[in-house]
């Protein structure tokens, strides 16, 4: 046994870590052969910025002024109530290690949703408590009575919204209805990576007019989606300032490097109008994916998406072994979700440009035929 196997927590030696797009799938090994990228949901396209090197021998600001400043302007709350963080998945980190003690302490998660809540706990040896989504004609929604159940048993609630790889928001009345039952006990982690792609986006779709309401929310946003900024790991943990406050005393001392937050802060106060086209683009295209593949006879369910991806079931393992697999002989990735909680032979397919989604509809349409 190795010396790293010997000192290690048992239960991180057979855990399997998250497996991301990349991981899956690597960028270096595509090296020489084109792909099509539509499943990590990321925006397509590239981005054009230009650097300056001044400084670069400094160490950043623990939160640099550009950047918040930028981020306060866009979401419209204080600056003592944003952290800036390395992705979203940073602000996961932060929220476990703040609030759950070490095997003693639990979360509670609703799948199918994101992986990382359950591989962050694991990874703090925290507990993980489920409570599925319920699959309804409007899209998957919470199962309130089942997590009135658990109050008092968990610290930290994680709700994905719109959710990940389900795609469409949790109702709004639910979630205030989730933290109304956690309000003493736990906090409620409200996850908006994709918010921006909620049609027309507006202040009664997001969670966070709730966080003068309630001091038990917070809510996670990134630059990673609507902002094509993947590659730059920027994302924001919003909450009141007591907490803020508090996740400051777990982050890195320098979490944010100076060439993320002059991309950021720049993206954030100049391209808004890019923004916003680059969701209308996505939600035309969407809409019109998703047309299409309720009309395929190896398709039997289209998941509504208010997000910049589409989930769908294939009417048998069979057919979405063969889908998934002619689409990577052809050098187009999607998403095999199917090993998720009530998401038997589910792909989801993130929404790329008209070109990409024309590809890979035209490779299926050829090799598909009865």
């Amino acid at each position: 046994m190795s010396i790293a196997n010997k000192l290690a927590r048992a239960e991180l030696i057979d855990m399997v870590p998250y497996q991301s797009a990349r991981r899956l799938f690597s960028s270096a090994e595509a090296s020489g052969e084109a792909k099509l990228w539509l499943n990590a949901n990321e925006a397509p396209g590239t981005g054009a910025y230009q650097l300056s090197s001044d400084n670069i021998n400094r160490y950043p600001d623990f939160q640099p002024d550009n950047l918040l400043n930028a981020y306060r302007d866009y979401c419209g709350l204080e600056r003592s109530q944003i952290l800036a963080t390395r992705g979203a998945d940073e602000g996961i980190e932060l929220i476990i290690r703040s609030f759950c003690r070490a095997y003693q302490d639990s979360i509670l998660i609703c799948p199918p949703t994101y992986g990382m809540y359950a591989i962050s706990a694991e990874n703090h040896g925290a507990g993980i408590i489920k409570v599925p989504l319920v699959n309804t004609a409007q899209g998957m929604q919470l199962n309130l009575d089942e997590l009135a159940k658990q109050v008092g048993k968990v610290k930290v609630v994680f709700l994905c919204s719109p959710g990940n790889p389900t795609g469409n928001l949790l109702p709004k009345e639910q979630i205030i209805a989730a933290i109304e039952l956690f309000k003493e006990s736990a906090i409620v982690v409200v996850d908006e990576a994709y918010i921006e792609y909620t049609g027309e986006f507006s202040p009664e779709q997001t969670s966070t007019s709730l966080l003068k309401e309630y001091d038990n929310v917070i809510v996670l946003r990134t630059l990673s989606k609507a902002f094509a900024l993947a590659g730059l790991r920027c994302g924001f943990t919003l909450a009141s300032s007591e907490v803020i406050t508090l996740l400051s005393k777990v982050i890195a001392p320098y979490p944010i490097s100076a060439p993320v937050a002059e991309i950021a802060s720049l993206a954030l106060s100049t391209d808004l109008d890019k923004m916003t086209q680059r969701v209308q683009d996505c939600n035309k295209i969407k809409t019109s994916l998703s047309a299409w593949l309720n009309e395929q006879d190896w398709c039997n369910e289209v998941f509504a998406s208010d997000a910049n991806f589409i989930l769908f079931r294939c009417t048998s393992l069979s057919e979405k072994t063969r889908i998934f697999d002619l689409l990577v002989s052809n050098n187009i990735l999607i998403r095999d979700q199917s090993k998720q909680m009530q998401l038997e032979n589910c792909l989801r397919i993130s929404i790329g440009s008209i070109q990409e989604i024309t590809q890979l509809k035209e490779v299926l349409l050829g090799n598909l035929r009865p």
